[in-house]
Formats: C-alpha cells, structure tokens, sequence
C-alpha cells in the first residue's frame, strides 16, 4: 500500500485503474486480498476525500472507457462520499451530538482493558487485529473490512461505536466526518433504524479467500437503539460574489486548479492548515503528515501557476483584514472551528454538492435513482 502524496500519482493511480482493473471492479470489489493485492479497488478515497483529484474527474475517465451500465456500481461506490456529506449537510446536528457523545465516553473508557485490547490489537480475534496494524501501518482499509471490523468492534468486543469512528478517523487517510460517522452510525443501527451491520464468520472467510482463522463472533446481536431523530434542517448552498477577495482553501479541497472557480479573479489564495490543537480527535502523526505533504503538493501547482498564495494556520484566519471567501469546507473540524471562533465567512460551493445535495433527504437507494441525472450534469 503506497500513497504519495501527489496529485501526479493520484492520475496515475487513477488512469492505472481504469486501464487493468475497471472492468472487473463490480465482481471483485467485495473481495480484500490483503494489503499486497488492492488491485481490485481504486484505492483513489485518500485522493478524492482531499479534493486533490474529484469525483467527476474520476466518473469521467470511468464513462471514457466504459458505458454508464458496465461503469454503474464503480459509479454509485464513488458518489457515496458525496452522499454521506450531503446527507449530514442536511442534519449537521448529528455531527455535534456524535462529538458531545464522544468526549463522555472517552472519559469512561480510557482505561478500560477491553478498549485497550481493542486499538492495540490484542482481542484474540485473528482478522480484527491484523486489521488494526494494517490500518495504524498502510492508513488504509478495504471498505468491506472496515465494515466486519466496525460490527465486531461493536457487537462482539461491545464497545461504544463512537469510540470505533474516533479510531478510524485517528488513522486513515481518506477519514471525513460524513463517510467515517455515518458509516459506523449505519454499522450499528441507528443510521437506518433498526438495520444493523452484522459480521459472520462465513462472509469474512469467503471475501478474503480463508487467510483468518480463530473468527469466533456474536452473529445474533439485536441492532443499537438510539431515541435521537434528525430533522432535515433547511441550507442555502448558493455562492456569494465571488471576484477580487482573497479565497481560503481547506484541506478538503486541495486542487484549486481543477476547481469551479480556477477562472475568477482572486486577490490572493490562502492555504489553511489545521494541526491536531484545534480538533476534537487528534489525528495520527502519519495522517498528519499526510495532509501537510498534499497541502505542500497544491502550494507547489500554485507556484506553477504564478498564483499568489500564503500557507496559514487556521488560527490566523482572524488575521486577514481584507474581504475573504472560502471553498466550503463541510461539516467537521474546519467548520467547527470557524463556527466556536465566531468567524462568519462566505463560502463557495461546488456544482457537484449544489446539484447533489437536493437528492440527501432520504437513504441511498433513493439517492441512487437520481445517479444518471447527476452524471448528466458534469458535460
């Protein structure tokens, strides 16, 4: 598993994929043949969930080789991430209580044997703990495993899933708010109510052609239970007046370039880098690294480009006296901190998110009929 931190390596991932793999993706892709084979997915998640390449880059090239009906499944895999943000666009809340949640938590499980057998891998469950070095080592997990593993987290070791998300958004690389909270809420059984995630022993060891052994699970637990409803809460996702202001970008967006917006006029770009002192989880050093390689990867495209640009922390924000407006970093620790800081901004939004988000009310099934639509949007 090898994730540069480039935009250059992303296409090459990306073009590599299509080119061997795409083909075989609808038939192969619940299968993890460990870390040394991930040929059968795109690995591009890190990438997309940076903004360092887009979604409608990676459907494009997908469209350019294949028809809509051979490419449909990729297709569908790759807009869930625009999904999962719009949905919790449209309930922000669940966010802020997942963090409240958390802090409780954390306090009561710190020096809890069983939560510590858990992050260290040492629960005597074969395939959980090699999942763990796998995702403290590689940053990375088969989406089909971060499935089993989130389920046995939960319902075999029963720990608390707002514990799970925190160490998963601890150490991969691609972790959003969105994706990595509502995935461990729909693991559980609360995203969709009543529906849980259950892990068997059987589906582990056909999906990853029998490398585990001792797989013994709670394959009968009853679905987490949460009184909490969310409703939609009504957003204005239109663009201000964009020309001659100086524009922040956050880490979620990191190819100015290949934006909607490379063509206005900017004063000035500011890259906004956001350490571990102002998040609620602290990140990994590696995951930290990471994201300050892709930031140091865009400042260089800029330089390129002759653009003039700044590197900041998000601290000094506050600092910039002259008008400003943002590349909409969506619900999470940016936000967050723009929101307790008080500093009200206005934010740009891409068209992908505008057309989308519209179709977020409802589940994924329903999402899903609107696919073709939106992929007619990107010509």
């Amino acid at each position: 598993m090898n994730f540069d931190a480039s935009r250059a390596k992303a296409i090459e991932k990306l073009d590599n994929f299509v080119e061997k793999n795409l083909s075989e993706y609808s038939k192969l892709r619940n299968f993890d043949y460990g870390p040394n084979n991930r040929s059968n997915t795109s690995c591009l998640s890190p990438y997309i969930s940076h903004g360092v390449i887009n979604e409608k880059e990676v459907i494009i090239k997908s469209l350019n080789k294949y028809s809509f009906s051979k490419n449909e499944k990729f297709i569908q895999e790759v807009l869930w991430r625009t999904y999962w943000k719009g949905w919790l666009e449209l309930r922000p809340n669940v966010w802020t209580d997942y963090l409240v949640e958390l802090n409780k938590i954390r306090k009561e499980f710190k020096d809890k044997q069983n939560y510590k057998n858990a992050i260290d891998g040492k629960t005597n469950i074969e395939c959980f703990d090699q999942w763990v070095v796998e995702l403290k080592e590689n940053n990375y997990l088969h989406n089909h495993t971060r499935m089993w593993f989130a389920s046995i987290w939960i319902f075999t070791l029963e720990l608390p899933w707002q514990l799970g998300a925190e160490f998963f958004m601890q150490h991969l690389y691609d972790g959003d708010a969105a994706s990595n909270t509502l995935g461990w809420r729909w693991v559980a059984g609360i995203q969709t109510q009543g529906k849980h995630y259950l892990a068997n022993e059987w589906n582990i060891k056909k999906f990853t052609n029998n490398r585990y052994n001792k797989i013994k699970l709670n394959e009968n637990a009853p679905p987490k239970i949460s009184e909490k409803t969310y409703p939609i809460v009504k957003q204005d996702f239109s663009n201000q007046n964009i020309n001659d202001r100086n524009l922040l970008i956050f880490e979620n967006n990191l190819s100015f370039e290949t934006s909607d917006f490379q063509n206005n006029k900017f004063k000035k770009i500011y890259i906004i880098s956001n350490k571990n002192e102002n998040r609620s989880i602290k990140l990994s050093e590696k995951v930290i690294k990471f994201k300050s390689r892709l930031i140091q990867d865009q400042i260089q495209r800029l330089k390129n480009n002759s653009i003039d640009y700044e590197l900041i922390d998000i601290s000094e924000i506050k600092n910039i006296n002259e008008g400003i407006i943002a590349l909409y970093p969506t619900v999470g620790e940016n936000l967050d901190y723009l929101n307790l800081n008080n500093l009200k901004l206005d934010f740009l939004y891409r068209k992908l998110d505008q057309f989308s988000w519209q179709y977020c009310n409802k589940g994924f099934f329903n999402f899903k009929n609107y696919i073709p639509k939106i992929v007619t949007t990107f010509n």
